[in-house]
């Protein structure tokens, strides 16, 4: 328990001294906790909207091929046993060559499903974004284009292309290995790679391109952390029921690896660099809490005189760097959040008051016959792909950015208060 008077002396230092260092603290970790907050909200949104395009469209969270075709719905109904698998999807895929109007091309990846695979797999349908059109594969002829390989190839819902396989083209004797398709639905992901080079035909429609792309499950999990166990849990089964040893099972680690690593370390390197922030702070406090000791002497002396002991007289300075901490990191904490939940709001007013200086040093550039500036833009569309700024708030990093803003303001104020206990009363009071 705190004593009383330890709370008391310590609000006094802080609230009825004369020095502004604690509020200089304070602003000093706030606005640390603050941008930090703000940033890794924004690089979540970034980071885990093309985590999760390549998750939820492309790659999936298990994938399985190698297998015998004729034991597709047998692994599928298999997996599907397994607690935590949501779906399993069969598809092909293969690269192409698409030729649109004015006779446009662009290199596609042609990838086939079924007509209900959405209804088997909701999940890729929330990240399929239709410009125009829908998901409408029920038709051999229908095919589904990304909006900028839409924009490429010249063409809108209703028109034309033809596929080429290339592989159909090159192992076919007679003029197989292309055929016509009508677009039926134009859809976004936001993620520009699939966006400009994917397309999504009938599965059924691939054997007409003469491509002999291997049929492969993808399976998509409650929880894509949990791959490992249930990877392990369904090796297994597969055992038990005499699967081939050749059947391969990956998971969503395999893939994309570089990508994803490449990722966590800039996510941690944006930790480490904002980080440095509340290492200055804490050197501030550090300072001002040894120049309170030493300005406090005689206090510290009289505290001890009347029976404080030593470890109650360093806590008074170990709480002052505590509420510090407590105030700035909450303050911080709270201005974050309110600005990562207004993002739009904040970066459009950021834009605007920028842009008003720029049409000030426009008109005196204009008056002495200058150049004119271009307007200001945070995340301009010609170099961001993006419609709006995202965001993620994940709560252990909001903790986890608390918690570093707390600690440096309180482990400063520790190892600054260790002077405090060796003032001896006898020497300091010794004149007065």
């Amino acid at each position: 328990m705190i004593k009383s008077w330890i709370l008391f002396v310590a609000s006094r230092y802080i609230f009825k001294g004369r020095s502004s260092s604690p509020i200089l603290a304070v602003l000093g970790i706030a606005v640390g906790v603050l941008a930090l907050i703000v940033i890794i909200s924004v690089m979540n949104g970034f980071q885990l909207g093309f985590i999760e395009s390549i998750l939820e469209v492309s790659s999936y969270h298990l994938r399985l091929d190698n297998f015998n075709e004729d034991d597709t719905e047998m692994l599928r109904e298999l997996m599907l046993s397994l607690p935590g698998v949501k779906s399993v999807v069969p598809f092909r895929e293969f690269q192409s060559l698409a030729r649109g109007r004015r006779a446009n091309q662009q290199a596609v990846l042609v990838r086939g499903l079924n007509e209900n695979t959405l209804e088997i797999d909701k999940t890729m349908g929330e990240k399929l974004d239709f410009e125009a059109g829908f998901f409408d594969l029920s038709s051999p002829d229908n095919v589904l284009l990304g909006a900028e390989l839409a924009r490429r190839l010249n063409n809108s819902i209703g028109d034309e292309i033809t596929l080429y396989s290339i592989t159909g083209i090159l192992s076919s004797e007679d003029e197989g290995g292309y055929k016509n398709f009508i677009i039926t639905g134009i859809f976004r992901t936001g993620y520009y790679e699939y966006d400009c080079s994917w397309a999504f035909i009938n599965l059924d429609s691939i054997s007409f391109l003469d491509d002999d792309s291997d049929l492969k499950l993808g399976i998509k999990l409650t929880n894509r952390f949990h791959d490992r166990n249930i990877k392990g849990q369904a090796e297994k089964l597969f055992i038990n029921n005499n699967i081939s040893d050749e059947i391969k099972l990956s998971s969503w680690r395999d893939y994309n690896r570089s990508f994803f690593g490449a990722l966590r370390t800039e996510k941690l390197f944006m930790f480490v660099l904002v980080g440095l922030i509340f290492i200055v702070v804490g050197l501030n406090i550090f300072q001002a809490q040894r120049r309170s000791v030493l300005q406090r002497r005689e206090e510290i002396g009289l505290l001890r005189a009347v029976g404080g002991k030593q470890n109650s007289v360093r806590l008074v300075f170990i709480l002052d760097g505590a509420i510090i901490g407590f105030t700035g990191a909450s303050l911080g904490v709270i201005g974050g959040l309110f600005i990562a939940f207004n993002i739009q709001k904040f970066f459009s007013f950021v834009e605007t008051t920028v842009n008003i200086f720029i049409g000030i040093i426009n008109k005196i550039a204009l008056f002495f016959g200058a150049g004119m500036t271009e307007n200001f833009a945070v995340f301009s569309p010609a170099v961001f792909y993006i419609k709006e700024i995202p965001y993620r708030i994940i709560p252990l990093e909001i903790v986890m950015i608390f918690m570093f803003g707390f600690l440096s303001a309180l482990v400063a104020a520790a190892i600054a208060s260790e002077k405090a206990i060796k003032i001896k009363p006898a020497e300091v009071l010794r004149y007065e």
